[in-house]
């Protein structure tokens, strides 16, 4: 799919645009959002993401608009499983809420220019090293294990005492520091010095998670599509609506028991459907000579969907049965 420079400076410009408008609206006043303001910023962005699906499904046909589908879908995913982490950054911190909202759309800019930069660089490898998808497929072969072990041993539980990350040390030697909340300031001015208040080093924990959800998420959305456009607009529309998303779902992250073991087996699969992939353009000498395995399974992108859809229905089904059988049991 070959992308005019006109579309993509466009697609950025408007990409730009609604991030400063909710930066701008959302973060003007600050406050708490109630469950029908989240509800209702939630509909409107991910309505923006289907309808933009739907526009690139009638302009670039069937195939890449399923694989936007199947993306988006899968980033959508991975961010709700992040929402995990920034609920255990926040109350690390003890941020009140009134002010959660300024440093999740700060954390969330730095997501998307992340991202960005993992973009090109993964586009750039692809199209000169075709032995770039075994490394993906091998790295999400090992975060799916990760994801899988996580949550066998509870890792997920928002309660559990975290200390300092070697980051947020790092920050505090280099950046004097109050340990009052000044408002929703990340530096504020105390007799005569200018010191970092708590908030600015929840922005540097979210801007390190956000640098290692990268990691995660970009060679996925490769493994379903080869289209840098439709790599970018994925993610772009995953991480719009993600704050919403936080106070929407953060009564509700501590049902979805089966999350991240939905997750492992979804980034499992797109694993093995990149070292597939891999082998039909093969260049590795000690794999079959050199040359392409023409005989190993594709899988198309309509199953690749299927399963990402069923893999997502199942266990949030699963985790609401097991938190309701529960909530039965206790009383």
């Amino acid at each position: 799919m070959s992308v005019p420079v006109w579309v993509w400076l466009a697609t950025i410009a408007a990409i730009t645009a609604l991030f400063l408008f909710d930066f701008a609206f959302h973060a003007r006043k600050p406050h708490e959002p109630t469950m029908k303001e989240a509800a209702c910023w939630s509909a409107f962005f991910i309505t923006l993401a289907m309808l933009f699906g739907v526009g690139l499904w009638l302009v670039w046909g069937p195939r890449h608009g399923s694989e936007y589908f199947a993306g988006f879908i899968t980033e959508k995913s991975l961010s709700v499983d992040n929402l995990f982490v920034f609920v255990i950054i926040m109350a690390r911190f003890t941020v009140p809420r009134i002010y959660q909202q300024k440093v999740l759309l700060i954390g969330i800019a730095i997501a998307l220019i992340m991202r960005g930069i993992f973009i090109a660089l993964g586009a750039a490898a692809i199209a000169q090293f075709s032995w770039v998808f075994y490394v993906f497929g091998a790295f999400l072969l090992y975060t799916a294990v990760h994801l899988a072990r996580d949550h066998f041993r509870g890792k997920h539980d928002v309660d559990e005492p975290s200390q300092p990350t070697r980051i947020e040390r790092w920050a505090h030697r280099w950046f004097p520091a109050t340990t009052d909340y000044h408002g929703n300031q990340l530096f504020a001015r105390v007799d005569g010095k200018r010191l970092a208040t708590p908030l600015f080093f929840v922005v540097v924990a979210l801007g390190f998670t956000d640098l290692l959800f990268a990691l995660d998420s970009i060679p996925a959305i490769y493994g379903l599509t080869k289209e840098p456009y439709i790599v970018f607009t994925t993610n772009a529309f995953a991480l719009l609506g993600l704050l919403q998303l936080y106070f929407l779902l953060g009564g509700l992250l501590d049902r979805l028991v089966y999350l991240g073991l939905g997750l492992s087996v979804i980034l499992g699969f797109i694993g093995v459907k990149l070292f597939l992939e891999a082998l039909h353009t093969n260049s590795i000498a000690f794999i079959n000579g050199g040359e392409p395995i023409h005989w190993a399974p594709e899988i198309p992108i309509w199953l690749s969907l299927t399963i990402i859809i069923g893999m997502l229905v199942v266990t949030t089904v699963a985790s609401l049965l097991r938190t309701r059988i529960a909530r039965v049991a206790e009383r």
